[in-house]
């Protein structure tokens, strides 16, 4: 199984480390394979900034994202710009409170999270990249919870690591909660329709 995933914001919001978690918890924690490729603009923080990521059970012959089954924007700039590349039936993940979305794509599946919120409450704002990762693990289902928190462990200074994992644990918990709730009003609706 192949998925293409695109994540984008802006320089400073750990765009890029959001996408070497993944890719690693695929390549390395996982055993699958995994490419990434980046961009981002000239300025060092503020400009716009983006990574693909290729997550498959097989070697991976093109290492570019051509329509995302998995989008994850940060900024309002990065939804304009790459929220048309998005598959029908794809993903949308975004910083709720960030990226505005007057209406999804039809047929894609939208999920939000106050990832800089949740960031703030554990007293970095920086974290909310790896809230994301957190949230992104819990709503996809891609990969294994224990294969990404290996991922941020590995990723991150030693000295940050407790921050990361607590910011990967209430993003991956934001996410199942969110998903539980879905899933009962789900089941309410095909109850009713019965």
């Amino acid at each position: 199984m192949l998925s293409e995933i695109r994540i984008a914001g802006f320089g400073g919001q750990g765009v890029i480390l959001a996408a070497v978690v993944i890719g690693k918890a695929e390549a390395i924690f996982h055993g699958g394979y995994a490419c990434m490729t980046q961009s981002f603009g000239p300025e060092a923080r503020g400009g716009s900034s983006s990574a693909q990521v290729i997550l498959s059970s097989e070697p991976i012959l093109y290492p570019y994202v051509a329509r995302a089954d998995v989008l994850v924007v940060m900024s309002q700039e990065a939804y304009r710009k790459f929220g048309p590349q998005l598959k029908p039936g794809g993903i949308l993940i975004t910083e709720q409170e960030l990226v505005h979305v007057d209406e999804a794509p039809r047929g894609v599946r939208l999920y939000g999270v106050p990832a800089t919120r949740l960031a703030e409450e554990l007293g970095r704002k920086m974290v909310l990249n790896i809230v994301m990762v957190g949230f992104f693990g819990a709503v996809t289902g891609l990969l294994e919870a224990d294969a990404l928190r290996k991922a941020v462990a590995d990723s991150v200074p030693p000295a940050f690591q407790k921050l990361n994992l607590q910011a990967f644990d209430k993003g991956y918990e934001y996410g199942s909660q969110l998903m539980v709730k879905l899933a009962d009003v789900e089941e309410a609706v095909s109850l009713e329709s019965a």
